[in-house]
C-alpha cells in the first residue's frame, strides 16, 4: 500500500506543478494588454523560463490602451 500512496502523493504533485507552469501561458494567451508577435514572444519567453517571465510581463507589457479606431455613423 505504501507504494501506491507514492505514487498517488507524487502524481497529485505533478498535477498540480503542470498547473502552476500552465496558467501564466493561459492567462498571457487571453489577455489584451498585448497583440500579434509581441503576445507569441511573450508567451514563447513564458514557455521557456516560466514564472519569472510572466511576473516580468505583468510588469512591463504595455500599461496603456491602444487607440480604437472611431465608430462612424452614418
Amino acid at each position: 500500500m505504501d507504494g501506491f500512496l507514492a505514487f498517488f502523493f507524487s502524481a497529485v504533485l505533478v498535477f498540480f506543478g503542470f498547473l502552476i507552469w500552465i496558467i501564466p501561458i493561459i492567462l498571457i494567451a487571453r489577455s489584451n494588454r498585448t497583440t500579434g508577435k509581441e503576445k507569441i514572444a511573450w508567451l514563447l519567453v513564458v514557455f521557456f523560463i516560466s514564472w519569472f517571465a510572466w511576473v516580468f510581463y505583468m510588469l512591463l507589457a504595455p500599461l496603456k490602451e491602444k487607440p480604437r479606431p472611431a465608430n462612424r455613423q452614418y
